[in-house]
């Protein structure tokens, strides 16, 4: 199996999109924000009440959850397409300036950005961090969870596309 067949096979497998933030201590003399769009990110317990969200290893994100054990995640709708792609490319601008554009408030247990708008936000802390690949898998208990009332439907990616439910 090549790995162009690979991609191909779980490119037709549709995943919700989240953007993982967090607070990074060590940006500046205060800290600073920092931001990923990710779609491996799901539910592993309810009791306790576990996530996991996989990161490249050797990315700022991942570099940031390695010495940051306070996270959070907030559950994209169709509505952040334009969002999603910007926290997803590479050689992107300070994530500083990207959330001075973005309307978040901080969590109350982590610190970590919480996107106004989202579907739902998650704080977790770390309590696992797992070599996989060229990923680490971040397994996490959740201390808070929060609907809020938000428009639209998820944020869907899909063959290598952000889609939206029909």
């Amino acid at each position: 199996m090549s790995e162009e067949e690979f991609r191909g096979a779980l490119a037709r497998l549709a995943a919700g999109v989240v953007l993982v933030t967090a607070h990074d201590e060590e940006e500046g003399p205060r800290g600073a924000p920092a931001g990923m769009t990710a779609t491996a990110f799901m539910s592993v317990s309810l009791d306790p009440p576990l996530v996991l969200v996989s990161v490249r290893t050797g990315s700022r994100m991942d570099e940031v959850l390695e010495r940051q054990p306070l996270w959070a995640a907030s559950l994209l709708s169709e509505e952040h397409r334009s969002l999603a792609g910007r926290f997803a490319m590479k050689g992107r601008l300070s994530d500083r300036l990207l959330f001075q554009e973005v309307p978040h408030v901080l969590g109350e247990k982590t610190g970590a950005p919480l996107l106004k708008g989202a579907l739902a936000t998650i704080e977790c802390a770390t309590e696992q961090r797992v070599a996989a690949g060229d990923h680490t898998l971040v397994i996490a208990r959740v201390l808070d969870a929060a609907v809020p009332a938000a428009p639209g439907g998820p944020l869907l990616y899909y063959r290598a596309g952000y889609r939206h439910l029909a």
